[in-house]
């Protein structure tokens, strides 16, 4: 990958944002937790948005055919992955849309299963909907290898669970689920009838050094079963301009869903699936650069662990800007973020939110500075001295 890194917008230019990453605590507080970049957006998608508004072009949506031909064009040059264009439907965001597919596919009771540490809406999709949780933890064989756990799977796929809420990339870990993983889930998911609803949100921001897999580009088995839930905020840095989608598989894939509401489909923002469509098509240089500026921020953020915390695991992500980080040498509690917040001030996610294997850690946004970033672990650093 050959892009320029891209570079912060200044902390005092970021302090005027009225986003939640910078509107959540004191202007003491440097946040690291929410899914915000601090870079500029992409100039293709600012220039069309500037446009859209100066000719005050701001109501329903009308393109989602539009949107489904760029995500359809970015997949297949990216990942190989052909997909119907005419499949895509929209939504304002992907939890309403995983929530409301997981509304059409079950009955209230019937179990849904998870990987924890896991992204926490979607325990909350899950009660919303009725389902009964079901985890299979990932495996920690240590705490810098993580996996998902084949045998919990398919043990869990026999006892009767109906859908399954697959994180890829993973959310907090920033795992690229291998592509023989994806292929023995969706052979097992075939078998017992299970509903697979991937959600590749961070998938675009994928790293130089891993190879994302599309789950309905493993096989026929996952197409028959799957469903693909994706947006473009999180890889054009735009969660405001909420725009989602979901591609299924196959006829027997959407049948599955087939109860979602109609009005589901009317919630997406114009303005949303106008700057995903923009990105799609015009950004992917921008993408490129804020991949090979993660990257470099991954490295720096692993040296400034091992200078100046050397007890802290870091689980090194192949995807996005999301680190999770293993506190527990410190003696921190089962919820080290709150610690850091309040001596530190530097917010974190907190840990157990993502599930009991969340305890002792904490999560860490890392696209900022570089200034930022070593500011935020000598802050934390200090308080381990």
């Amino acid at each position: 990958m050959n892009a320029d890194p891209l570079t912060a917008d200044p902390i005092e230019l970021l302090r005027r944002r009225t986003s939640t990453k910078w509107a959540s605590y004191p202007d003491d507080v440097l946040p690291l937790f929410v899914a915000e970049m601090d870079y500029p957006i992409a100039p293709a998608i600012a220039a069309h948005l500037g446009d859209l508004i100066a000719r005050s072009d701001l109501g329903y949506d009308s393109r989602r055919l539009a949107l489904g031909e760029a995500f359809a064009g970015f997949a297949r040059d990216r990942w190989d992955w052909d997909l119907d264009p005419a499949a895509v439907r929209a939504t304002n965001n992907v939890m309403t849309a995983i929530t409301e597919l997981l509304r059409g596919a079950i009955e209230p009771g019937d179990r849904v299963l998870i990987n924890s540490p896991v992204y926490p809406p979607f325990r909350e999709a899950i009660a919303e909907v009725g389902g009964a949780l079901v985890d299979a933890p990932l495996l920690e064989h240590s705490p810098e290898h993580w996996e998902l756990d084949l045998d919990a799977i398919e043990a869990a796929f026999r006892g009767g669970v109906r859908a399954y809420l697959l994180c890829s990339p993973h959310n907090p870990i920033g795992i690229v689920h291998p592509r023989e993983q994806l292929v023995r889930i969706a052979e097992l998911a075939a078998e017992h009838g299970v509903l697979v609803l991937s959600d590749e949100i961070h998938a675009a921001l994928s790293h130089s050094d891993t190879e994302f897999v599309p789950f309905l580009a493993v096989s026929d088995a996952a197409r028959e079963i799957g469903v693909a839930v994706t947006s473009g905020t999180k890889a054009f840095n735009v969660a405001g301009l909420t725009a989602a989608w979901w591609v299924p598989g196959s006829k027997a894939a959407a049948e599955r869903i087939a109860g979602v509401a109609p009005s589901v489909i009317h919630r997406v923002s114009h303005i949303g699936v106008h700057a995903a469509t923009a990105g799609f098509t015009s950004a992917r240089d921008w993408v490129d650069a804020a991949v090979a500026t993660l990257e470099l921020q991954r490295g720096r953020l692993r040296t400034l662990l091992d200078d100046r915390l050397p007890r802290a695991v870091l689980h090194e992500p192949r995807a996005s800007y999301l680190a999770w980080i293993d506190l527990r040498e410190y003696g921190w509690g089962d919820d080290p973020a709150r610690r850091i917040l309040r001596d530190a001030r530097v917010a974190l996610s907190f840990g157990p939110s993502f599930g009991e294997q969340g305890k002792g850690f904490a999560r860490l946004n890392y696209a900022c500075s570089p200034e930022v970033l070593t500011e935020a672990i000598d802050r934390i650093a200090a308080i381990a001295d």
